[in-house]
């Protein structure tokens, strides 16, 4: 477990910050807007969670759990070797968010239009928690492209935004209360 005991180290000051390895980079350094723009998404996502219950803020919870897991992991650069202690982003957790989908989603009628962001408070955080977590998933997808990443991270960020599209759904009344998008309609 962590244990804080001070908040603030000067460390930062001159523009760099630790990675879980120990090594030292710019802040504006590619690594760390990955996983900055979790911690983004994992905050967009506690927002929606003040509008959600039941099984919609079970879920929630666990994501934003894994999504601490998720910035761990994409703090600490992979070297193709399993650090002792490192967090990884296992293929279960992406397959419980497929799971957690297909069972959401099997409750929805079929889309006919493209979804709105919007309805009730609840779909509207949760479709801003979904476009963050995209531009996470751009930003992983670039930094694998420069250096080793986990893939299971990308992956899990990719069903991420799948399961929060669902969950937007789910809370707008089951998709009863989603906002079509109407083509051309303001021509």
């Amino acid at each position: 477990m962590v244990k804080l005991t001070k908040i603030y180290t000067r460390g930062g000051d001159t523009g760099e910050t630790s990675l879980g390895d120990g090594a030292r980079v710019r802040k504006d350094a590619l690594r760390v807007e990955a996983y900055g723009t979790v911690d983004e998404a994992n905050a967009a996502i506690g927002i929606a969670r003040l509008d959600t219950q039941g099984e919609a803020d079970a879920i929630l919870g666990r994501v934003q759990n894994d999504l601490f897991d998720l910035g761990a992991d994409l703090c600490r650069p992979d070297d193709g070797r399993r650090a002792e202690g490192a967090l990884r982003v296992s293929a279960a957790q992406v397959a419980r968010l497929e799971a957690e989908i297909d069972a959401l989603n099997a409750d929805l009628a079929p889309l006919e239009s493209f979804v709105l962001p919007g309805g009730s408070a609840a779909a509207a955080h949760l479709h801003l928690a979904r476009t963050v977590t995209r531009r996470a998933e751009r930003l992983a997808v670039a930094l694998a492209a420069a250096e080793p990443v986990n893939p299971e991270a990308v992956r899990y960020l990719n069903r991420l935004s799948d399961l929060l599209f669902v969950l937007a759904r789910h809370c707008n009344d089951g998709g009863a209360g989603d906002v079509l998008w109407i083509p051309g309609a303001n021509r």
